[in-house]
């Protein structure tokens, strides 16, 4: 695989589901749950669930309760993180570049 594959798939929206429904169905198939269970235990139907593990459609809301079910919560903990400043100097800077950059905006 070239660079250029590599980084077109990793950003692509329609692989990136395919491959969360993908880990999504061998999760709940190591779990040993079957479609209808998961159906049960998270609330979301069992048409959503047939539709995520074949046409990778699915609403957040959804895909969060299925993934409380199957223990992988944590991972949205992960998306779209705040900064952590370590002093007042980086807050100062920070908000500087910002102050800056509107400016270039206007």
């Amino acid at each position: 695989m070239n660079t250029k594959e590599f980084i077109i798939d990793n950003f692509s929206p329609s692989s990136l589901a395919e491959k969360i429904a993908s880990r999504m169905k061998a999760k709940r198939i190591a779990f040993n749950i079957t479609q209808r269970a998961l159906a049960s235990r998270s609330g979301v139907s069992l048409g959503s669930i047939k539709r995520f593990e074949t046409k990778h459609q699915i609403s957040l809301q959804s895909l969060i309760q299925l993934s409380i079910v199957l223990d992988a919560s944590a991972e949205f903990q992960q998306l779209f993180p705040v900064d952590q400043y370590k002093s007042i100097a980086e807050v100062l800077k920070f908000r500087e570049q910002r102050t800056r950059s509107r400016a270039r905006d206007a």
